[in-house]
């Protein structure tokens, strides 16, 4: 598509990083896909700290893919923190999670969430709905390159 930035995948169960990867790969999408395990490095990576500081000069990822159930820090404290700091403020983040409870949803979109994705449990069903979020974020959406803009 238009972009060659990476996209983010916060993800720490191995199988849905193994089947978002092949269903991306299947849908034609040639973005690298890059994965952390938890919410500390998921934030570590955005932010260019510790294991991930090589990344200061590297632009931001085109999109994340954020999962609320993980380890050390949740998907909603991720996101809250996102938004909070100027420099990923306006980074596009789907949620893309099994919960189809409404408080998640509701907390994840008073958290500055661009999208709610629950994750389809066939495997087809999977790749048509990453074949449409990668159509829609990485080909048709804009967003600002970062959150210092006027």
């Amino acid at each position: 598509m238009s972009s060659q930035r990476s996209i983010l995948l916060v993800e720490d169960n191995p199988d849905d990083v193994d089947l978002t990867r092949r269903a991306f790969q299947r849908a034609g999408f040639t973005q690298p896909l890059d994965v952390v395990e938890d919410g500390v490095e998921a934030l570590d990576y955005l932010f260019a700290r510790g294991a991930h500081a090589h990344r200061a000069s590297v632009p931001l990822p085109s999109l994340v893919l954020l999962d609320l159930k993980l380890p050390r820090l949740n998907g909603h404290e991720v996101l809250r923190q996102i938004r909070a700091d100027v420099r990923t403020r306006f980074l596009p983040v789907v949620i893309l999670t099994s919960s189809d409870e409404e408080k998640d949803l509701v907390e994840s979109y008073s958290h500055g969430c661009n999208s709610y994705v629950r994750k389809p449990v066939s495997y087809t069903e999977f790749v048509e709905a990453a074949r449409q979020l990668g159509l829609y974020w990485l080909a048709l959406n804009r967003a600002p390159e970062s959150g210092v803009h006027g």
